[in-house]
């Protein structure tokens, strides 16, 4: 099979034929149709984060043609699924028996602990893998996204509360999925990009942002609470500076660079920050039942296996809108 592989962190992916993946009993066999990029492809590229074996296959959010089925047949041959970052855990810790399986000590990662989906075939713990929408809802390159941005920043709206004003900074492949959901239930979002982002300010508010502005401007009234997208620690005291009392800043990506220290007078009255860790797949059922109630709408830029390095480029310099999904 052709891949796109990370030989190790900081150089560019190299397109490399593999052998084809073989699958233990609790797997699955997918043809991969589609593949999201996320921003954690980019930090392990980068070597932000640390990857499970190298070389490494990255991509983990997966939209894959079931070629086998598992031992168990949990997903039929032909079946459309969804692989996500989620992709083993032991089921017995006292997280996974306890509904906190996203924080399991000794879980696996697609993309990063197995192989993931910047190839043309993976395999998958079918367990582990999420029926999809029908594709006439969702077809292949719009449904992807869903499945790390979507997923993540769902689990990162919901720690949010019943917040009615909400601030997303960053506005990138997660926030602009998140924006419809929050506008769907009547909250009011302010966007934040960065300085000078005109378009990425006007994307938002034709997906229904009350305000859009540049991270450094303070919006036209106190937030509830904020959700921080980009991985820049210097918008963690920003964020918290404009939360009304009892607000929180939720922290929704893996990485982030160090948070500035702040003065306790900005977290008095009971401000709080929190983090996001991974995902369940309860938090996958939910999304994506809710998805196609919204509708979630995702703007895609494409990009063929082999520019697999591109798309990250481009991922790192913010040169598209949404999210951009590898079609092998």
């Amino acid at each position: 099979m052709r891949a796109s592989v990370l030989d190790a962190p900081g150089r560019p992916l190299r397109t490399a034929v593999l052998p084809d993946p073989v699958p233990g009993p609790d797997d699955a066999l997918l043809r991969v149709r589609a593949c999201g990029i996320c921003r954690t492809d980019l930090h392990l590229r980068d070597g932000e984060l640390e990857p499970g074996h190298l070389p490494l296959v990255l991509g983990h959010q997966i939209v894959g043609e079931v070629v086998q089925a598992d031992a168990a047949g949990t997903h039929a041959v032909g079946a459309r699924v969804g692989v996500p970052w989620l992709g083993w855990t032991d089921g017995t810790c006292r997280y996974c028996r306890s509904g906190r399986e996203n924080l399991c000590e000794q879980a696996r990662f697609t993309g990063r602990d197995r192989d993931g989906g910047f190839a043309e075939l993976t395999v998958a713990d079918a367990r582990f893998c999420l029926p999809l929408p029908p594709q006439d809802a969702y077809p292949d390159l719009q449904v992807a996204p869903l499945l790390c941005g979507g997923l993540i920043g769902y689990r990162a709206l919901r720690m949010t509360g019943d917040a009615e004003r909400l601030g997303l900074f960053g506005f990138g492949s997660a926030a602009h999925m998140i924006c419809q959901v929050a506008v769907h239930e009547g909250r009011r979002v302010f966007a934040f990009t960065r300085a000078g982002d005109a378009a990425g300010q006007a994307f938002a508010r034709e997906l229904g942002a009350a305000w859009a502005g540049a991270s450094d401007t303070a919006p036209p009234e106190p937030l509830d609470a904020a959700i921080v997208f980009a991985p820049a620690g210097a918008l963690v005291p920003a964020a918290l500076k404009l939360l009304a009392p009892g607000g929180t800043v939720v922290c929704a990506g893996i990485h982030m660079s160090d948070i500035p220290s702040f003065p306790y007078e900005d977290l008095w009255r009971e401000r709080s920050i929190r983090s996001v860790a991974n995902l369940t797949r309860e938090d996958g059922t939910r999304f994506l039942a809710l998805a196609p109630r919204v509708p979630v709408r995702t703007t895609v830029t494409t990009y063929p296996l082999a520019q697999a390095e591109q798309a990250l480029s481009d991922l790192r310099a913010g040169a598209f809108e949404g999210a951009a999904v590898l079609v092998p």
